[in-house]
């Protein structure tokens, strides 16, 4: 790789990104950022990588997930809390349906800035310029409001902090006790609406059943009561970003200091653009979300510029396609995987190639069209003779009504009873574990044709 600094990709073409009126009060920000601790450190980074290597390889599964767009107005406790406790049920059920380990990473904790299809919306006749995330502008559609400022990014760093803080008390104060995880999940299963994964449940109530009466929970009490849980956003705003990133003591390599993972979006993935420039510099893991106008040379120019040494556990390419077209879409982008000799995770983002309007006037993401694009996601890496190493929804711990569907049946009336989505839908915690279920089902069925595969 060239030599890189964290300020290059500012030479570079930008998109998606504000264009700050008040110059002196950024750099006053970007100053006092730059002057504040990392919010992660390089060890944990590389230890996500490390883990992304084995999902690489089949060794391994991964679930991210989380708010579409965190929010200022909506921080809370709780909320985070409750996002996490689903999280750990999501991941229990597939740790057990894949019989390997689960990789955990959060859609928290710095998902701030979201791309926009316009840059400005209109409203009973006002234009105005469109909303972009709590850490640029604000949501209210008034002027004032949607006026790019800098200092929205000190609230960010500081609700960042709060909320790693809180995800790391969790992640190893007992809160994550496996026993307590499986628990919840019962409590899902024995609603009527949720009978059919009654059994999946009851299985992995045996398996701790027998784990505990042979004493091996007793042995493995840590391995028991704690995860490890990453946290990962769309490293859209690069002022912050930049200001966030240092230098590893140990390696001499940048980090992104700003998250563990972090990733580039469908919009902003040129490989001549400020976003690739900034990503192909630092340490961290890299997701790459790949839509239908991917191309296999698009595709194989970004490999090279984002993992240049082929390092495993480096890039993840997240396929975002829709209902109905990954088979038109993902093969070709398998196969120029293949002829590069690439290490990719290839990872479903099933949200955000499903958005439709509602009847009732509300964006929303039908739950079976979510579930259909991961059947397809899986149907296409069983052909291709390749590994399909995990999933990447938007979602949250809180009773939302904003995707229809699921065995709870939200209906298009339902939406406007619990929207808070400040951009896009997600799924609420009862459609997140029903998926978990559904997912777990494809993982069983793959595990199950690789054995009588090996057996012939």
């Amino acid at each position: 790789m060239t030599e890189w600094h964290k300020s290059d990709w500012r030479a570079k073409p930008r998109i998606q990104m504000p264009e700050y009126t008040d110059l002196d009060k950024l750099t006053a920000v970007e100053n006092r950022l730059s002057s504040y601790p990392p919010l992660v450190f390089a060890g944990e980074a590389r230890r996500l990588k490390t883990q992304l290597a084995k999902v690489s390889r089949g060794e391994a599964f991964l679930l991210q997930g989380g708010d579409c767009a965190e929010s200022f107005a909506e921080f809370k406790a709780d909320q985070i809390r409750d996002t996490f406790k689903v999280m750990l049920q999501m991941a229990m059920v597939l740790t057990y349906a894949a019989k390997v380990p689960v990789v955990k990473v959060g859609r928290m904790a710095g998902q701030f800035a979201k791309p926009r299809s316009a840059d400005t919306e209109t409203v009973s006749g006002t234009e105005l310029p469109s909303y972009r995330g709590d850490i640029i502008n604000g949501f209210d559609f008034t002027a004032d409001s949607r006026v790019p400022d800098p200092e929205r990014m000190l609230q960010a760093y500081l609700q960042s902090a709060a909320t790693l803080n809180l995800l790391r008390a969790f992640s190893t104060g007992g809160y994550a006790d496996v026993h307590k995880v499986h628990a919840w999940t019962l409590g899902f299963t024995a609603t009527p609406e949720a009978e059919k994964y009654r059994e999946l449940a009851n299985r992995i109530s045996d398996t701790l059943d027998f784990m505990q009466a042979a004493g091996i929970g007793e042995e493995a009490s840590h391995v028991m009561e704690t995860v490890e849980f990453y946290t990962s956003h769309e490293s859209l705003l690069l002022e912050y970003e930049e200001a966030l990133t240092r230098v590893d003591s140990t390696t001499g390599q940048w980090l992104a200091g700003s998250g563990h993972m972090i990733w580039i979006g469908d919009r902003t993935r040129q490989p001549d653009g400020a976003h690739v420039e900034f990503a192909r510099g630092v340490q961290n893991p890299i997701g790459l979300k790949c839509g239908p106008s991917m191309t296999t040379g698009h595709l194989k120019a970004l490999m090279a510029a984002l993992n240049p040494r082929n390092e495993p556990g480096r890039l993840t390419l997240i396929a975002r396609f829709g209902a109905g077209n990954v088979a038109e879409h993902l093969p070709r982008l398998i196969k120029a995987v293949k002829e590069e000799g690439a290490s990719v995770v290839w990872s479903c983002d099933p949200m955000h190639g499903n958005t439709i309007k509602s009847s009732t006037g509300y964006k929303t993401r039908p739950f079976d069209s979510v579930l259909r694009e991961v059947r397809e996601f899986f149907a296409v890496h069983n052909d291709e003779g390749s590994i399909p190493g995990g999933v990447h929804f938007e979602m949250t711990g809180a009773d939302v009504t904003e995707c229809t569907g699921g065995v709870r049946a939200v209906t298009d009336e339902d939406l406007s009873s619990r929207y808070h989505t400040a951009c896009d839908p997600r799924l609420n915690a009862s459609q997140s574990l029903e998926l978990a279920f559904l997912v777990a089902e494809e993982l069983t069925n793959r595990r199950a044709r690789m054995q009588n595969a090996e057996a012939v």
